[in-house]
C-alpha cells in the first residue's frame, strides 16, 4: 500500500467504530499512533524532497534564462559580423534555451502544488494523530479505573475485524512530472519561423546602429 492510500485510509477510518470493535483498544490505538506516526515521516520526507526539487527547477530556470541571454549577444556579434549562418545557430540556441526555461516553469507550479497538497495533507494527519494521542490519554485513564472489568471481557471472542481499508489507487503525487510528447516535425517548422523573425529583427537592429 502506498503513502496516499495508507494516508486516506488513517483520515477517513472511523476511530470509535474501530476501537468498539476491537478486543483491545488500547493496543488498536497504539498501533494507529504508530502507523500515523511512520505515515507522517514518510508524508514529511517526500514533501521536503518535493521542496528540494523546486529549488533545483528554481535553478534551472535561471540557468535557461542566462544561456537565452548568452546566446542572443552571440547572435548579435554574428550578424554585426555578417555571419548569418552563425547567428542562426545561435538564435536556435536561444530558443531552446526559452523553451527549457518555460519547461522549467511549467514543472515548478505543478510541484509547488504538489507541495501546498503535502502540506495539507501533514496539517490534517497532525490533527488526526493529535487527537488520537489525547483519546489515547483518556483510554488509558479509563483502562486502568476499569481494570477488572477488562480481565473479565479479555475471554470473550476476538473482534478483529477493525482493519483499516486497502485502497487500490496508486497516486503519486511527488512524480508529477508529465513527460511532454513533441512532434519534431512542426516543431522544426515552427522553430524555423522563429529564428527567421528573430535574424529579421537582429538586422533592422544591427543596420540602426
Amino acid at each position: 500500500m502506498n503513502i496516499f492510500s495508507r494516508f486516506m485510509d488513517i483520515i477517513n477510518a472511523n476511530m470509535n467504530a474501530l476501537l468498539d470493535k476491537a478486543e483491545d483498544p488500547e493496543k488498536m490505538l497504539r498501533m494507529m499512533i504508530q502507523e500515523m506516526e511512520d505515515t507522517l515521516i514518510e508524508l514529511k520526507s517526500s514533501c521536503a524532497s518535493a521542496m528540494a526539487e523546486s529549488a533545483k527547477l528554481e535553478r534551472n530556470i535561471k540557468e535557461a534564462k542566462e544561456a537565452e541571454e548568452r546566446w542572443e549577444k552571440r547572435a548579435i556579434l554574428a550578424v554585426s559580423k555578417g555571419k548569418e549562418d552563425l547567428a542562426r545557430e545561435a538564435l536556435s540556441e536561444k530558443l531552446l534555451s526559452r523553451k527549457d526555461a518555460d519547461r522549467f516553469s511549467r514543472l515548478l507550479d505543478e510541484n509547488r502544488n504538489t507541495i501546498s497538497e503535502a502540506r495539507k495533507d501533514i496539517s490534517a494527519l497532525e490533527d488526526k494523530l493529535s487527537e488520537s494521542k489525547a483519546r489515547f490519554r483518556i483510554l488509558k485513564e479509563k483502562e486502568e479505573r476499569a481494570k477488572n472489568e477488562r480481565k473479565a471481557r479479555e475471554s470473550m471472542k476476538k473482534d478483529t475485524e477493525a482493519k483499516f481499508r486497502e485502497m487500490e489507487g496508486k497516486l503519486d503525487r511527488m512524480n508529477a512530472f508529465e513527460d511532454i510528447e513533441k512532434d519534431r516535425e512542426f516543431e522544426d517548422l515552427e522553430r524555423s519561423d522563429e529564428i527567421e523573425k528573430e535574424l529579421e529583427e537582429l538586422r533592422k537592429r544591427v543596420e540602426n546602429r
